[in-house]
């Protein structure tokens, strides 16, 4: 996200001493970037040194267990049916991988507060379908709700209290960096006015917390499909200060604004993230096409070049039958779909819909898990049959 935003005290230089107050020693300057040198970065000062190991303990392989690793089936998941767990991590549910991303479901009851977190391997996007609650990181504090997409960039530290039991969250790792699109920036970084949201819609992160803590501090980190358990000596929310452009943000799906048009739009309208791998649209209320002959549903299109799945999160779904909250569809690359029986016809004269629904296309075929397969009706490919 190429937006400047800075927290606590910094010095007016950078990668010069910064001196603690009571000539307590200097702060330890980090650099936060990624991409080598060359991507989004930010520079954190630390009270000690981030770089204290005290002990590495386990390793647990989390690789996705496959069942289908070559899909050409449509399917329906029944996002629901997953079964909520106490832990944050354990609670997650991956549901369709590839090499670029996991794509899952978690409904964790607690909040993670006995150890910190971090993914080594992957930026996180974190959708929240049911809970509130506080997305707490070494550069500051963001709170979330219903509707909220968390971004979290891979290397943040972090915790996350819920303020309630009840929690639904729709999760995406990514492999490789999630942005704004490209189209919607001019070439210094700013939305354009024709954008379906602007800066002052990002929830960037604030009440920075600052610990001067030594002790025994459990992080788990993941790396290459495993999951880490190392002790620092000291807290890893000690950050004073940062700045620059590589930190987590909020972005709710309430503030995207529809692009409409006489006829019916293809999907790249609904574009809010991409990354080099795969896109994520936001489906939201929207007056529908205003052509006196305009057929609002969408039209019948061949995945050829990418695998498409929709997470439906409210609203009428006025292009499938039977379908609700928490329910997935995916819809494999290589044969076309579009609405279902009856969705066409009865969606003419309809002036608007009131649907929310979170899609996710990617650029490589998805494989789908054991876990996937106990949550798939075993029938929505046969839906399009009169």
């Amino acid at each position: 996200m190429p937006f400047y935003h800075t927290l606590g005290q910094i010095p007016s230089k950078r990668h010069t001493q910064f001196a603690k107050p009571d000539g307590q020693g200097l702060y330890y300057e980090q650099l936060f970037g990624t991409i080598g040198f060359e991507g989004m970065s930010s520079l954190l000062y630390h009270v000690h040194r981030p770089t204290m190991v005290r002990e590495v303990l386990d390793s647990v392989d989390t690789t996705p267990k496959l069942a289908v690793a070559k899909n050409m089936l449509s399917r329906k998941l029944i996002g629901f049916d997953i079964e909520p767990a106490d832990d944050f991590l354990e609670s997650r549910i991956p549901l369709l991988v590839n090499n670029d991303l996991i794509f899952g479901l978690a409904a964790p009851r607690q909040s993670l507060t006995s150890y910190f977190y971090k993914n080594a391997d992957s930026d996180e996007l974190l959708f929240v379908h049911k809970g509130t609650g506080r997305l707490r990181t070494l550069l500051g504090t963001i709170p979330f709700q219903y509707g909220d997409y968390l971004i979290i960039p891979r290397g943040m530290i972090y915790q996350i209290e819920f303020d309630s039991d009840n929690n639904r969250l729709l999760y995406v790792e990514s492999h490789s960096p999630i942005y704004t699109p490209k189209r919607y920036r001019n070439h210094f970084g700013q939305l354009l006015e024709h954008a379906p949201f602007c800066e002052r819609d990002i929830v960037r992160p604030h009440d920075l917390e600052t610990h001067d803590e030594t002790g025994d501090f459990l992080i788990k980190i993941k790396k290459q499909g495993a999951l880490h358990s190392l002790v620092y000596a000291s807290h890893p929310f000690d950050v004073v200060g940062w700045d620059g452009y590589n930190y987590p943000y909020a972005f709710s799906i309430f503030n995207f604004e529809p692009i409409t048009g006489r006829v019916h739009q293809p999907p790249p309208v609904h574009q809010t993230f991409q990354t080099d791998s795969f896109v994520v649209c936001s489906f939201v209320p929207r007056l529908f096409d205003y052509h006196p002959l305009a057929i609002p549903a969408p039209y019948n299109h061949s995945n050829i070049d990418s695998d498409e799945v929709i997470y439906y999160v409210d609203g009428d779904f006025m292009s499938r039958n039977d379908i609700a909250q928490g329910h997935i569809t995916l819809h494999p690359g290589g044969i076309p779909h579009g609405p279902a029986p009856g969705a066409m016809e009865r969606s003419i004269g309809k002036t608007e819909t009131q649907e929310y629904a979170v899609m996710v296309d990617t650029f490589r075929p998805l494989m789908v898990t054991e876990q996937a397969l106990r949550i798939d009706d075993g029938k929505y490919y046969k839906s399009w049959l009169a």
